[in-house]
């Protein structure tokens, strides 16, 4: 085997994700397909009760806290949050699936999501015209969120 495909193979055999405060292997059957359907539903410990308005509900990464829920979907296959980060990243919105989101603490009304930071003003820019007018716009945050990350 070349050195490249070593590499290769390390590197998939370490992928990983982060469930609550542990790290697991992605399963050999997941690796590569990532982007999946989960992405877009809330985890079942993510404490989300179906028909609660989280917009307005503080957002904190696993680094610190990124702004306010401004728009809340629950649509079918594309649940998502958009968030205000205000001054943080110059006001920029993003769109968060519900599939990032860890736990929900309604008593706080913050959501608590399994991205740092990084991750997030990485994100492709949330574009509500484009979304609006392009029903494949969501695939792109599919793609980025769906990613293994650290």
């Amino acid at each position: 085997m070349s050195a490249r495909m070593v590499a290769e193979v390390a590197a998939l055999s370490a992928a990983t994700y982060v469930h609550g405060n542990q790290r697991r292997p992605v399963h050999p059957h997941r690796r590569g397909t990532m982007v999946s359907d989960e992405i877009w539903k809330f985890q079942p410990t993510a404490g989300y009760r179906a028909g609660v308005d989280l917009v307005g509900y503080r957002v904190e990464a696993t680094d610190g806290h990124i702004g306010k829920i401004d728009k809340h979907s629950e649509a079918v296959d594309a649940a998502h949050l958009v968030v205000d980060t205000g001054a943080w990243i110059f006001g920029r919105h993003v769109l968060l699936p519900v599939g990032t989101i860890e736990a929900i603490d309604a008593a706080t009304e913050t959501v608590y999501v399994n991205r740092t930071k990084d991750e997030i003003r990485s994100a492709p820019e949330y574009d509500a015209a484009k979304h609006a007018g392009e029903p494949s716009y969501l695939e792109q945050f599919g793609r980025y969120y769906g990613r293994p990350h650290m």
